[in-house]
């Protein structure tokens, strides 16, 4: 069933994934990535639906920050579909700063902010799987860290109801057979084509 309804607001939250270069200084802006994206097609195959869509991506942010933040970019914003992608920072302050993010810790915030918006709205919650494409020898062993986060994803998807866009497999599999450089130029942020590729990925898993 599609999480998507007339005259809906469904937000965008999570990292620089989502953030995608938006204008801070504008509450309307949806940045330059998937978000833009999903809201251009959208507009263009459901064009009386009227869904008004909002960003609030934060570069940078790990699952702690979307929990400090939550309830100005969230919850005070009323939205009938919150769509998360967190996570791939919490692994990668492991390894670029020596500072990790323990699983059982992940799983703690994030459900601390499913609960709270189950507590506070109506909304139907998507989760995103963050993910690597490993293009340095380095980010090979990045699994080691992610594989335990995307678990935790999953089963509070089960547990909360809510639609997973499962991303992690779905990157590796559009990056089959290329350069992975031509989805993520580091491994992390999309490519304007990575961005096609998550946006097609959320509306077949949030419209079928």
């Amino acid at each position: 069933m599609s999480v998507l309804t007339p005259n809906s607001t469904v937000l965008f939250i999570g990292d620089s994934v989502t953030d995608a270069g938006r204008d801070r200084s504008d509450p309307t802006s949806l940045g330059n990535g998937y978000p833009r994206q999903v809201a251009q097609t959208c507009s263009r195959t459901r064009p009386g639906d009227g869904v008004r869509f909002l960003n609030r991506g934060i570069s940078g942010n790990r699952v702690r920050d979307l929990r400090a933040r939550w309830q100005e970019d969230c919850l005070d914003l009323t939205p009938d579909v919150v769509s998360i992608l967190i996570g791939i920072n919490d692994t990668w302050r492991r390894y670029d700063s020596g500072d990790p993010t323990s699983a059982d810790d992940f799983a703690r915030d994030y459900d601390h902010i499913l609960a709270r918006t189950t507590d506070a709205l109506a909304a139907r919650l998507v989760l995103v799987e963050p993910f690597v494409l490993p293009v340095t020898a380095g980010q090979h062993g990045w699994r080691e860290d992610l594989d335990p986060k995307l678990e935790v994803v999953r089963r509070l998807a089960m547990e909360y109801g809510a639609t997973l866009v499962p991303l992690d497999g779905l990157m590796a599999k559009a990056a089959a057979g290329q350069d992975a450089t031509e989805l993520a130029a580091d491994g992390v942020h999309p490519t304007d084509e990575g961005h096609a590729v998550i946006a097609r990925s959320w509306l077949e898993a949030t419209t079928s």
